[in-house]
């Protein structure tokens, strides 16, 4: 059957997205890897680039852990015990022994009593959140929370939704006030990291603020915090956005293995009874595949390495790379936001300029993510650089002397 008038209309959306500059565009495709050699870390070869070698600096990888031999090795000798797919979800038989050693080590390293594995960490936002929220729930959540926890809200129905300044400890108070009396049950959920800019949320100011409102929602306020950009890659030893702030556990602590852990998956952690409670009721969790037995293995084996004298290594290269590019714009002159997070953004504050400096870093052999309006408000254009501990001194310096020789 024809459907011809359907696909204008497609085509009509995405003349739209072109023209409001939100199009994403053809993707880049990686045909090749090359490995640390000397004074660089790995290159990338993209189709249609032919031999050039590229740099990513857009990566999510920032530990270097998705390159790590023994990440292979563990991935590859489970995939050949068990498969290259789980065949089943979970409560079927789609469990295997590596979920559940991989569940119980992630619990340990938080310090929580259990967890749970997801397919990503943005199943496993909406695989939280929603069962979560009943018709006598608050939902509060930091205006620049992610797209998954925007989504979970727009899901859950909460019967109360308010939403706070961005890092606003005042309004979050008031929000609470409005809220407080009319419902039984409060969540307060943020990002621990806020992946566009790279600044934290304070945890302990947050928490302090759920305490003092507590005693007027019969099923208590219950913090959640989505910390899928922290855990690895921030705190002393990689326990993320907790342990860099002090706070403490917070009461749910959603994150991930597919960035700073390099492998594919979400998780979260907390109290034995809220796992039980969401086996049973998410639908993210329940309905769809886990990750492979050969993931697990891997993520598995990120967690030892995290959790090493190898891993505190990589950590302090990764701080000490950070700060070597946060030094190196302010002494170019850039504007950025400080911090010791490896997202470190460069504000740019003009749309055109934005999109001038990418195509520029490109022709440089420096993949970078340009943010552009109508995606960012008006003057806060930014490009979002992410170190990794596989970049090198030299590739930072290569990096900013891209950057120097602009001319925009």
């Amino acid at each position: 059957m024809p459907v011809d008038r359907f696909h204008a209309a497609l085509s009509s959306e995405l003349a739209a997205l072109r023209e409001r500059g939100t199009l994403k565009g053809a993707e880049q495709v990686i045909t090749r890897v090359l490995p640390a050699e000397g004074e660089r870390g790995p290159r990338y070869l993209l189709a249609g680039e032919g031999d050039e070698l590229f740099l990513k600096m857009n990566s999510n990888n920032y530990l270097g852990l998705a390159l790590h031999p023994d990440l292979f090795h563990a991935e590859e000798a489970a995939s050949k015990a068990f498969g290259v797919g789980p065949g089943a979800v979970r409560f079927i038989s789609g469990t295997c022994q590596a979920h559940a050693e991989l569940e119980a080590r992630l619990a340990a390293f938080h310090g929580r009593e259990s967890a749970m594995i997801f397919s990503s960490a943005y199943a496993a936002v909406l695989g939280v959140i929603v069962p979560l929220i009943t018709p006598e729930t608050a939902l509060v959540s930091d205006e620049l929370n992610h797209n998954c926890i925007i989504n979970a809200m727009r899901l859950a129905r909460p019967k109360e939704k308010q939403i706070y300044r961005h890092l606003d400890m005042a309004d979050l108070e008031a929000k609470l006030a409005a809220v407080a009396g009319t419902c039984r049950r409060a969540i307060v959920v943020t990002d621990g990291i806020f992946s566009m800019r790279g600044d934290h949320a304070p945890l302990p100011e947050i928490a302090a603020l759920c305490r003092r409102f507590d005693p007027q929602f019969p099923e208590n306020v219950v913090l959640l915090v989505d910390d899928s950009h922290g855990v690895g890659a921030f705190g002393r030893t990689g326990r993320g956005t907790e342990e860099h702030t002090g706070s403490g556990p917070v009461d749910i602590l959603v994150a991930t293995v597919g960035k700073a852990l390099g492998v594919n998956g979400g998780y979260v952690t907390g109290s034995r009874v809220l796992t039980d409670f969401l086996r049973e009721t998410s639908p993210t969790y329940i309905y769809s595949n886990p990750i492979t037995v050969g993931e697990c293995a891997a993520a598995l084996r990120a967690v030892e390495i995290v959790d090493s004298p190898e891993g505190l290594r990589r950590i302090e290269h990764l701080r000490a790379m950070t700060a070597r590019f946060e030094q190196g714009l302010l002494r170019l002159g850039f504007e950025t936001i400080p911090g010791e997070h490896p997202v470190v953004p460069l504000m740019v504050r003009d749309t055109a300029k934005t999109t001038a400096l990418v195509a520029h870093l490109r022709r440089n052999g420096v993949l970078a993510t340009g943010l552009k309006y109508p995606v960012v408000p008006r003057g806060d254009e930014s490009i979002r650089f992410q170190v990794s501990a596989d970049h090198t001194p030299s590739d930072v310096d290569a990096v900013l002397a891209a950057l120097e020789g602009f001319q925009g």
